[in-house]
């Protein structure tokens, strides 16, 4: 694996555009798609990375299983109220389709586990097409890992019939994120006729007279993709209503994602396999670690993580999280090029490895404004 300065595209903004990336430059003038390099990988790296991927999620359902089965969820921090939800849907199974990983990778030792954002993973659009169009346009006789967006569609084609009513609505924040994510999903989910309806999680409403999720037109929500985590839709006022209206609306992820999305599952994963080589050792507790990451248990986009080592701590920036709890990971250095140190995003379709996006940042800890750079082998 190695990184390769690249000309940009002369039109570069034009084409991630008319690919749908209409956030490509952060308000400071960064780029957050940053096509002046490019990570190439050779194939038996791509091959490594798919099996530690199938691997990783293989073990993921393993310990999810395990979570339940031991009703071990006051150590991820879960909610009482969350539990009937939680173990429904692990034995109904409901519709699933995405999930990454995100891995520490520098091509001579194994792919390393940071984390498993089996929720509400974004920078998916990227990933699938806007990494694509540029290697068709700069180097069509190179491949990519990445066969997300055929996935992504015949995912869908393979849920339409488990979906619940006759329209799938797709909802989140309003943000650039999920406004990117939602939008691209409904496209795929639309390619592979699944009618859908796009809203924010703001104009989602209840029926008391019913008991249903309704939409501004008060049209029932009976299956719904989310962007929007489930530890936080257990908390909101509208929460009590998740377990009585169960039957009536199906949520996409499914909400025994919790389990996998919440960073608990870190040291599970290592009481379960200890000394797997894709993973680090992890604990609720620091013990004998003197060198690690503490992570509070929901934290995203890098926030109020702590990587200590015998010498220094560096702290990412305060979002508030860390009242639910934490957890100690050994330490993985991301791989240095020249100062810009990446994370291998490994996305997971319906169970399965489909592909690679690369974030990198300029310190050890990614966050959600690091740069996008697309990858070919």
């Amino acid at each position: 694996m190695r990184r390769s300065p690249a000309n940009r595209r002369p039109n570069w903004q034009q084409r991630v555009e008319e690919v749908g990336l209409l956030y490509h430059t952060t308000p400071s003038g960064m780029p957050y798609w940053d096509e002046s390099a490019f990570y190439e990988l050779t194939a038996k790296e791509v091959d490594e990375l798919e099996r530690a991927t199938n691997d990783l999620h293989g073990m993921c359902l393993e310990a999810v299983d395990h979570v339940i089965a031991r009703a071990r969820y006051s150590e991820l921090g879960i909610p009482a109220n969350a539990i009937t939800l939680i173990e429904r849907s692990w034995n109904d199974e409901p519709p699933a389709i995405y999930g990454r990983f995100d891995l520490s990778y520098d091509g001579r030792s194994a792919p390393k586990l940071l984390e498993y954002n089996a929720d509400t993973p974004t920078a998916l659009l990227e990933a699938a097409v806007v990494q694509w169009y540029w290697l068709q346009d700069v180097a069509k006789d190179r491949d990519q890992f990445n066969s997300i967006h055929e996935r992504l569609i015949a995912g869908w084609k393979d849920l339409k019939p488990y979906l619940k009513g006759d329209v799938l609505h797709l909802a989140g924040l309003d943000t650039w994120e999920d406004t990117l994510t939602l939008a691209y999903m409904n496209d795929v989910a639309s390619q592979a006729g699944v009618d859908t309806n796009q809203l924010t999680m703001e104009e989602i409403g209840w029926d008391n007279g019913r008991a249903r999720f309704v939409d501004l037109d008060n049209r029932p929500l009976s299956s719904v993709f989310k962007l929007y985590p489930w530890e936080w839709l257990v908390r909101e006022q509208f929460g009590e209503h998740l377990v009585p209206s169960y039957d009536s609306t199906t949520w996409i992820e499914p909400a025994w994602k919790m389990v996998l999305s919440n960073k608990g599952i870190l040291p599970i994963l290592w009481e379960l396999h200890p000394g797997h080589p894709n993973l680090l050792e992890s604990y609720f507790e620091p013990g004998t670690l003197k060198s690690y990451a503490k992570k509070p248990l929901l934290s995203r986009e890098g926030s109020n993580i702590t990587l200590v080592n015998e010498i220094a701590a560096t702290t990412s920036d305060d979002a508030g999280y860390g009242e639910e709890g934490f957890i100690y990971q050994a330490l993985a250095p991301l791989p240095d090029f020249d100062g810009r140190r990446p994370v291998v995003g490994s996305w997971v379709i319906q169970g399965q490895s489909a592909g690679i996006g690369i974030r990198e940042a300029d310190g050890p800890i990614t966050g959600n404004t690091s740069r996008f750079v697309p990858h070919l082998f």
